[in-house]
C-alpha cells in the first residue's frame, strides 16, 4: 500500500514518552483510554499525538496488546481526515474495524476495542452511504458496539458523540418513525448524548462539530444559529495534539465556506 499522506503540520507537536505520560488525562479525556505501562505503547501514542499516524499504527501493531488500540485509532483518524483516495479510505476503515472486532473478542471488557470497531465501521458506513449500510445490517453493529463501550466506560465522551451521530444520521436518512421502529434511533436520545458528552469533555471540538451537524439534521433551519455558534466555539479551541488540530481546522474551513 502507498505511503500515507503526512500530517500537514509535521513538527508542530513534539510529544515523547514522558510528556505523553504526564499529559495523559488531558490527551485522553475523550476516549478514557487507561494509561499504558509499556514504554513501546507509550512511544506509539507519542507518534500518534505528533501526527505521525502511519508510524504510530506500525508501532502500535509491533507493540501488540494495548498497542492495537493505538494502531486502530491512528488508522481510523488518518483515514477520516487525511487519506485522499476513497477506496483506500474505506479499506483502512475496514482494517481498523476488523482489528478492533478481534480485539473486543479477546478483551470483551476493553471499551475502546468496541469503540474503535464502531467508529471505523461507522465511517465506512458513511463512505458507502448510510442507507446502504443500514440495508447491510451495519447500523445495528455500530449501535451495539457504542452502547457496549459506554456501558464499560461510563465517562467515554467520544462514544457518546458517535452514538449521538448514529441516531441523528439514521433519522435524517429514513425518518423518525422508521428510524425509531427499525433501528431504535431517537431524536431526544441523540441530543441527550451530545449534551452528556460535552458535559464530560467541554473542550471537545469534534463534539461541538458533530452536535452542530446533528442539530441541523434533526431540527433544520431553526437550529442553524446554534449550529453556527457551536462551529465557532470549535474553531476557537486550542488544539493539544495533531488530531485536535485537524478538528479545529475542519471547523474553521466550514465557517469560511459559509
Amino acid at each position: 500500500m502507498a505511503r500515507w499522506t503526512p500530517f500537514p503540520h509535521a513538527g508542530d507537536y513534539r510529544f515523547d514518552v514522558a510528556s505523553v505520560k504526564n499529559l495523559w488525562s488531558q490527551l485522553h479525556f475523550g476516549d478514557a483510554e487507561p494509561c499504558p505501562h509499556d514504554a513501546a505503547v507509550l512511544q506509539a501514542w507519542a507518534l500518534y499525538h505528533n501526527g505521525e499516524f502511519e508510524q504510530a499504527a506500525a508501532a502500535g501493531l509491533g507493540a501488540g496488546g494495548p498497542g492495537i488500540t493505538v494502531a486502530n485509532k491512528a488508522t481510523a483518524i488518518y483515514a477520516n481526515y487525511l487519506e485522499p483516495k476513497e477506496r483506500t479510505r474505506l479499506d483502512l476503515f475496514m482494517q481498523a474495524a476488523e482489528r478492533a472486532q478481534a480485539q473486543a473478542a479477546q478483551e470483551p471488557a476493553n471499551a475502546n476495542a468496541w469503540y474503535w470497531h464502531a467508529y471505523a465501521l461507522g465511517r465506512y458506513s458513511q463512505g458507502i452511504s448510510v442507507g446502504k449500510a443500514l440495508a447491510q445490517g451495519l447500523g445495528g453493529k455500530v449501535k451495539n458496539a457504542l452502547e457496549t463501550a459506554i456501558a464499560l466506560s461510563p465517562r467515554h465522551a467520544d462514544a457518546r458523540i458517535a452514538l449521538g451521530t448514529f441516531h441523528a444520521e439514521v433519522i435524517d436518512k429514513v425518518g423518525a418513525l422508521i428510524g425509531g421502529m427499525t433501528y431504535g434511533a431517537k431524536k431526544d436520545t441523540s441530543l441527550q448524548l451530545f449534551q452528556e458528552a460535552l458535559r464530560i469533555h467541554p473542550g471537545s471540538a469534534i463534539g461541538m462539530i458533530e452536535y452542530a451537524n446533528a442539530l441541523v439534521m434533526l431540527e433544520g433551519e431553526p437550529k442553524m444559529q446554534q449550529a453556527t455558534q457551536l462551529y465557532e466555539q470549535a474553531a476557537a479551541c486550542e488544539p493539544r495534539d495533531a488530531r485536535e488540530r485537524l478538528d479545529v481546522e475542519m471547523a474553521r474551513v466550514e465557517l469560511e465556506a459559509d
